[in-house]
């Protein structure tokens, strides 16, 4: 791929971001700071129509937890955390997992330009993330029995409790593994202070990154070692968003649910576009504003990417 092509596309994203993360801010009840724009963007519950079924959990070889063989388990509330490309999948992917009878109910929490630190409390400094809506706060606040995790990897100069450290480094890596584990722990520690059973991790795994492909193979490795670690799951986010290489690529041959259904099969010769010419990061084919929405546009990226995190969590309550 010519890094060249991207320059500019990727700068503009990257303004976009900076404008979020470091945009009006406002002290929240803990001494974070909080994005009022992005906070107030956030919506609760996700009711958009989605029109190709919840896959069954034969179709979805991931992570067990250790719980393959078990009967299903009753009905459970699913929590969804993340950034941008949270942000714009939340509808898409409650729409899925509210068809499902094992999904009692689905809420989210996603803020344009997070990362795992900044769920965390107590984590000195800046947050984009207002005390309410800390991990911990919201298992304590509405027990969820699953919690589904994305999250690209920020840092830059955006991502205000990352500041100081640089992707790609060694210190990058260190810290992203360290705010992994100290998010698990919060977790189960705030399942316990609410005397609430502590609910199961999904960790999404990311799609490529169409600059630095080496970065998000290492990331989602950390994904996978912390899932291993913990007894968690994972979702493989971008398992239909890779090229045969395994690497980014805009445009994907159409499956047969975009074939059949109108605005999904709209690349050059018979693909699916996953995303826009100014933007390889986000899935969304409609321009992101300031602060992140849930996508309006028949996307074929965030379809392909809520299917499989849907089929995960799915698998998983099927025992």
């Amino acid at each position: 791929m010519d890094a060249k092509r991207w320059a500019a596309p990727v700068l503009a994203v990257l303004l976009v971001a900076v404008a979020v993360g470091w945009g009006a801010v406002s002290r929240s009840d803990d001494g974070d700071t909080v994005d009022d724009a992005v906070r107030d963007q956030a919506p609760g519950r996700s009711r958009l129509a989605s029109p190709d079924p919840l896959p069954s959990g034969s179709e979805q070889a991931g992570q067990s937890g250790g719980d393959g063989g078990a009967a299903p388990r009753e009905p459970q509330d699913v929590l969804y955390l993340g950034d941008s490309l949270a942000m714009e999948a939340q509808d898409i992917l409650g729409a899925r997992l509210e068809r499902s009878a094992r999904v009692d109910s689905y809420t989210s929490e996603p803020v344009a330009g997070v990362t795992v630190c900044d769920y965390l409390q107590g984590r000195p400094g800046r947050s984009l993330v207002k005390a309410g809506n800390k991990a911990a706060a919201l298992v304590k606040e509405r027990e969820p029995g699953v919690i589904v995790l994305q999250f690209w990897g920020n840092t830059w100069g955006y991502t205000p409790c990352m500041e100081g450290v640089e992707w790609g480094t060694p210190e990058y890596y260190e810290r992203y593994a360290a705010d992994l584990r100290a998010l698990t722990s919060q977790v189960a520690a705030a399942a316990r202070e609410a005397d609430v059973p502590r609910p199961r991790l999904v960790w999404v795994q990311q799609p490529p990154d169409a600059l630095h492909p080496d970065r998000i193979d290492r990331v989602n490795a950390l994904y996978e070692q912390q899932a291993d670690a913990s007894g968690d799951l994972l979702a493989d986010g971008g398992r239909e968003l890779r090229d045969d290489d395994g690497r980014w690529t805009q445009y994907l041959p159409c499956n047969e649910h975009e074939r059949n259904t109108d605005g999904l099969c709209t690349g050059p010769g018979g693909t699916a576009q996953l995303h826009r010419d100014d933007d390889p990061l986000h899935f969304c084919l409609a321009p992101t504003p300031e602060g992140g929405r849930p996508c309006p546009a028949k996307s074929p990226g965030l379809e392909r990417y809520s299917r499989a995190v849907a089929a995960e969590v799915d698998d998983y309550l099927r025992g």
